[in-house]
Formats: C-alpha cells, structure tokens, sequence
C-alpha cells in the first residue's frame, strides 16, 4: 500500500513538483496538497499521513515551522520532510529543535526529492551540514556572526535598537555596535535599506507564526 503524502506549499508551482515527485512513483499517492500550513495538522488527524512535505514561509502568516511542530507533538510517526527557499539559518536550527525529518531547499538541491522520501520513510535523518551561501551587499551569510543575524532578524521585523536590546538581553550600545557592523560589513547605506536586502536574500526573515 502506498504512502500517503501531505503537501503544504502556498506557491502553485512548488505544489505541482511536489506533486509530480510524488506522483511518479508506486510507493507514495498524494493524500492532499494544500496551500496554508494553518490547517495541516487537521488533515492528519482526517486521515493516516505517513509523510508531510511543508513548506516554512506562507503568504497568510502561518508557519510551516509552527504546523510541523504541532504534527510531530500529535501524530509522531508521520516522517516531515521541510522545504524552503530561504537561507535563514534559524529555520535549520528550529527544525532539527522540532524533531523533523529531513529539511530540503528548493534553491541548492544536494539530493534528489525523491531520494530523501524514501531514505526518510526508511527511517533516516537527512539534514544539510548548513544554509546555502548568499551574499548580502559586499558579504556572505557565512561571513555574519550568529549574533549579527539575530540582530539582523530582528531589525528586519522593523524593531528598534532599543527593542531589540531589550528583546536579546543586550545593552543598547552593544546592538547599536552589532547594528553599525553589519552596514559597514555589507556596505549598505542605511539599516532600512539593510534590513530590506536581508529580507529579499532571505538571509533573516521575520518572525512568523500564529503568536
């Protein structure tokens, strides 16, 4: 009997390759292809999911992040493949925190979709060793200390550096020293314009969720 596959993606044509992998072998049928994550953990409570592929950053504001980690606390023997385009470290790190399976981006694939399917539903957990390189200005993601991104984060959900100082436990000249690097390191002119860049390289995206 086949696998039964979950698909969460809001991009049509992310759903439709997704599809298609699936698709295109004996061993797996689409149960149901979706495109808001807010709704994902009561598909699997309808039926027997036996894999979920979520994707994290959804235009309604719901987290693909969020709704895995809801499956896995639920329904712990449905395997969660997570797929993003984003090179936003903290999506790793969350996801490995959650309990997934395996974590694929779209952009750099080091293993063919399908390949990951199966050695996941073989009970295998495939995570890449870390982001995609991505440059920012004049740097590259790997380039950025794992505060600077923090404080990149937080600046790209427009908080101030007093906000932020208070959000990370900082001192206010400490963010403001972080704040300064990161412009002179990516050569960008202001911390709007640096925020914007970080969010369209998708190096630090901003909190999203259902809180």
């Amino acid at each position: 009997m086949p696998y039964q596959v979950l698909i969460v993606d809001d991009q049509i044509m992310s759903r439709q390759l997704f599809e298609n992998f699936v698709s295109g072998s004996e061993n797996y049928r689409v149960a149901a292809s979706i495109e808001t994550a807010k709704v994902a953990d009561a598909y699997c409570a309808g039926c027997q999911i036996d894999l979920a592929v979520i994707d994290i950053v959804m235009k309604d504001g719901f987290s693909g992040l969020d709704a895995a980690q809801r499956i896995k606390a639920s329904y712990p023997a449905t395997k969660i493949i997570i797929v993003t385009s984003m090179p936003d470290a903290m999506f790793l790190k969350r996801a490995k925190e959650i309990g997934v399976d395996a974590f694929w981006y779209k952009e750099v694939q080091e293993l063919p979709m399908r390949e990951v399917m199966d050695r996941v539903m073989a009970g295998e957990k495939i995570f890449p060793d870390s982001p995609p390189v991505t440059q920012l200005g004049f740097a590259k993601n790997t380039e950025l200390t794992e505060r600077e991104l923090d404080v990149l984060r937080l600046l790209a959900e427009g908080l101030t550096d007093r906000e932020i100082a208070e959000r990370l436990w900082l001192s206010l000249s400490t963010v403001r020293y972080h704040v300064n690097n990161l412009i002179s390191k990516t050569g960008h002119s202001s911390r709007t314009e640096l925020a914007v860049n970080a969010v369209r390289s998708g190096i630090a995206i901003p909190n999203i969720g259902e809180t």
